[in-house]
Formats: structure tokens, C-alpha cells, sequence
């Protein structure tokens, strides 16, 4: 379990930075110089005292720096439940899988309990460490120990619960994203609005290209952090919803798979 949170930390850590990378490449090479240059074009027309309508184009509303670091942030977000969404995947593939071989009409007595551990004991490493056979296996060993059916039972919803409650704390990171994003967003707005402020003279004057840019900045800023915190959060929904039917469909795997088949002496 140790290696595991330490190849998750080293993972995420890993897609941060790789976020970082692309999306600050994208903005250094693409987005900022196209939309400098048409917001310089605009200015230009507008200081001649041309007829035109400004056009709000894609690079135009992500080009700040608020929008850029929402982005690493979706980014990183969507790398972290790619992860977890990934072993979700694995712990629902051993669900297809019969890990105890007990024949139909079988009465597994506690003394049996050790003979069918053997099976999930050969597992990989990794494969123990999943849901069902960990769950499994903490019901055989208290089956055996005990020799109650009912104390097999509550070890098999306590694993369930534990595992639920693991899984929920793990996406406490996406949550914190998900609440990041907007309020850097609202960030964006107060600079905006600031430096439109501090322009204000320039209106006055007649100048009101300053203005109108900073203005920009607010909103625009404000509306891509929604927009991205609407993705993460349906994201992060479609993870928690297929955990928790990971969850119920562990449950009722070990009470069709072994509770059923228990006879306490």
C-alpha cells in the first residue's frame, strides 16, 4: 500500500509538471502572439476611427494568465481521475473473475477457510491489493478465527466501507481543483476590473481601448473558470458514481461468491 501511494504522488507530481510544459508551450507559442496581434489590429482600427466589429476569438478569451492556470489545473485534474479511473477499471475486471472455487451445493466450514485462502494468496501482489480479494480474504481469515457467520458479514461490510471511505478521501486533491479554478477566475475579474479603473482617465479623455481590454480580462477570465469547473466537476461525478458501484458490486460479489457457501459449527 506504501509503494502504491508513493507511485500515485510520484505520478501526479509527474502530470503537473508535464501540464505545465504544454500548456505554458501552447500559450508562449500560439495562443498569446495570435491574440496580441488581433487585439493590436483592433486598437489600431479603432485609433483611426474605422467602423469594426471586435471578434471575440478563442485565443482573445484564454490568452491571461488566469485562464492559463486553469488550465494546468484541468489538466492536472483530469490526469489524477485518468488514474484513479484506471484502477477502477482493474478492481472491475476481477469482479468477471471467480476467485474461490466452491462448487455449488458446498458447505465451507471454518477449518476449511485456509484451504480456500490459498487461492487468493497465490494472487499477484497487486492483485491482493484490489477490493474483492482483499475483502475476501479478511472474511476467511475472520471465518476461520471465529467460526461466525455474522462476524464474516460485518468484516465484509467494514472492508466495503473502509474502501469507500479511501476512495472518497483520495479525490480530496480534484475537489480542491475544482473549488481552485473558479476562485482564480474571480481573481482574474478583480484584476481586471482594477486596471479598467485605473484607466479610467483615459476614457474620459476618449480613449477607451485600455478599458474595453481590461474589461475583457475580467469576464473572460471568469467565464473559462466556469466553464472548466463544470467539466471537472462532471468528470469527477462519472469517478465517484462508478466507486461506488465498485464498492456495492464487491459486496454482493462476496456474499455470492463465499458468504452463502459458510456453515458455523
Amino acid at each position: 500500500m506504501k509503494s502504491k501511494m508513493s507511485s500515485e504522488f510520484i505520478f501526479q507530481m509527474f502530470a503537473l509538471l508535464i501540464a505545465i510544459i504544454v500548456v505554458h508551450g501552447a500559450y508562449v507559442g500560439v495562443i498569446r502572439p495570435s491574440a496580441d496581434a488581433q487585439l493590436q489590429k483592433q486598437i489600431e482600427m479603432q485609433a483611426a476611427g474605422e467602423e469594426f466589429v471586435p471578434q471575440r476569438t478563442l485565443a482573445v478569451v484564454i490568452r491571461d494568465f488566469e485562464q492559463e492556470t486553469c488550465f494546468i489545473l484541468l489538466i492536472w485534474a483530469l490526469a489524477i481521475m485518468a488514474y484513479k479511473g484506471r484502477r477502477t477499471m482493474a478492481e472491475n475486471k476481477i469482479l468477471e473473475r471467480r476467485l474461490l472455487d466452491i462448487p455449488e451445493g458446498t458447505s465451507v466450514l471454518p477449518e476449511d477457510a485456509r484451504v480456500y485462502s490459498r487461492s487468493l494468496e497465490a494472487l499477484p501482489e497487486e492483485e491482493q491489493d484490489l477490493l474483492v480479494p482483499r475483502t475476501l480474504l479478511s472474511a476467511l481469515q475472520r471465518f476461520a478465527t471465529t467460526g461466525s457467520i455474522q462476524a464474516v458479514s460485518d468484516t465484509i461490510k467494514e472492508q466495503c466501507e473502509i474502501e469507500s471511505d479511501r476512495l472518497d478521501t483520495e479525490l480530496s486533491m480534484v475537489r480542491y481543483i475544482a473549488w481552485a479554478i473558479p476562485s482564480i477566475g474571480f481573481i482574474g475579474t478583480v484584476r481586471g476590473i482594477g486596471d479598467a479603473l485605473g484607466q479610467a482617465y483615459k476614457a474620459v479623455e476618449g480613449d477607451i481601448s485600455g478599458v474595453t481590454v481590461s474589461l475583457g480580462v475580467a469576464f473572460n477570465s471568469t467565464f473559462v473558470a466556469l466553464v472548466l469547473s463544470i467539466i471537472i466537476m462532471f468528470c469527477l461525478h462519472q469517478l465517484q458514481l462508478s466507486q461506488e458501484r465498485l464498492v456495492l458490486n464487491g459486496q454482493r460479489y462476496a456474499d455470492k461468491r463465499l458468504l452463502r457457501f459458510l456453515v458455523a459449527r
